[in-house]
């Protein structure tokens, strides 16, 4: 990022707010809020100690920022760290944080805070939920994909052997710190995975959005304040839909879109590098367009448009694409037995009826999934 860009971008804050009533809570998105976090923190709560959980990446490039905000606040902090990545999600690194919080001393009236990506945020945020009933949490995401999806919204959990985040708790955050500087230091594979999620948005509600993705994602890339924009406009997304259904009863199923084929594909790689989560939700919303134009919903040319934004972002678009073996079309489809979307046995997809249009269909038979993935473990 140029400098000029830097200095635009310091002084573009944005604020989202979640409106959930008496636990309604800002979004704010820009650069520098680390550095702001104990005042903000501290004014949030005052008085309150803090938990930081992180994982070993994120800590080098930013704890000593966050626990130095939050001591000159008066902050009384402890940290604890976990290894990166999903194989971190389990019940082991779970029982391990909990323990932690508890010899803290860490109270119901302090805060837990998750410093990293979707891992960490979901792991803090189910201890959070579970040690003491239920102890505040601050969502500090460090990557794309944590700061438009996961820290929003509540969700929070761990994986199993069955399949992916099976096992948690809704447990909304009372603020949510997005720091876009966290995302300069981001791996490029993790920032384009993280993309997905932005892009996911205008696929489900805003062809205008997705329309603007097209045209200009080398600058949301880039940095800057297109990158804050698109952020800013994600969340406003996520948090409309999250303040009409919070607990997943109707509307927000849509910002499933791409993750029923997506989870199936994280569980048949073991939840490891293989395939990140941003890029299996690519690939699933790839998949979801081509069933609905399958299913005669959308033209195939939307699902076409869907692969080739991908494709130019850098994103996987084909099963061939995912390093190593796959299961078979039967065998894919059993791990989306386990999802969590699947109603009395039914498998639910998000399909759409063109860019912008998603919807939710209970009533695709299995056969044309499996036909649509015979023909995709086939295609050049």
């Amino acid at each position: 990022m140029s400098t000029g860009a830097k200095v635009v971008a310091r002084f573009a804050h944005e604020i989202v707010r979640v409106d959930l009533g008496a636990r309604s809570y800002d979004i704010m998105i820009g650069a520098g809020l680390i550095e702001e976090a104990g005042t903000r923190i501290a004014a949030l709560r005052p008085g309150a100690a803090a938990f930081v959980v992180t994982d070993t990446i994120v800590a080098k490039a930013h704890l000593s920022s966050l626990e130095r905000s939050l001591g000159a606040a008066g902050i009384r902090t402890t940290s604890f760290t976990v290894p990166p990545g999903e194989g971190s999600k389990d019940f082991a690194t779970l029982q391990r944080i909990v323990d932690a919080i508890l010899a803290a001393k860490i109270e119901r009236n302090d805060l837990v805070i998750a410093l990293g990506g979707g891992v960490v945020g979901d792991l803090a945020g189910f201890a959070a939920a579970i040690a003491r009933r239920g102890v505040d949490v601050v969502q500090i995401p460090t990557t794309l994909l944590a700061q438009v999806d996961s820290s929003i919204g509540g969700k929070t959990g761990i994986n199993t052997k069955q399949g992916k985040n099976l096992i948690g708790a809704f447990h909304q955050p009372c603020l949510v710190l997005a720091d876009t500087e966290t995302l300069d230091t981001l791996p490029p594979r993790q920032f384009r995975a993280g993309y997905a999620e932005v892009a996911k948005y205008g696929l489900l509600g805003d062809a205008d959005f997705f329309a603007k993705l097209e045209r200009d994602w080398r600058d949301v890339f880039a940095g800057g304040y297109a990158r804050i924009q698109a952020i800013a406009t994600s969340c406003r997304m996520k948090a409309a839909i999250v303040g009409r259904d919070e607990r997943e009863s109707g509307e927000r199923a849509l910002l499933n879109l791409g993750h029923t084929f997506g989870h199936a594909l994280e569980a048949a790689t073991g939840f490891s590098d293989r395939l990140l989560h941003g890029e299996a939700i690519a690939i699933g919303m790839v998949l979801a367009f081509r069933l609905s134009a399958q299913l005669k919903f959308c033209d195939p040319k939307d699902a076409d448009r869907v692969a080739a934004h991908f494709a130019a972002a850098g994103l996987p678009t084909r099963l061939k694409d995912v390093p190593g073996a796959l299961p078979d079309s039967e065998g894919l489809l059993a791990l989306m037995a386990q999802d969590k979307k699947v109603r009395r046995g039914a498998l639910v997809f998000v399909l759409a009826r063109g860019i912008g249009k998603a919807f939710v269909a209970a009533d695709v038979e299995p056969g044309r999934v499996r036909a649509l993935l015979d023909a995709e473990h086939n295609r050049p």
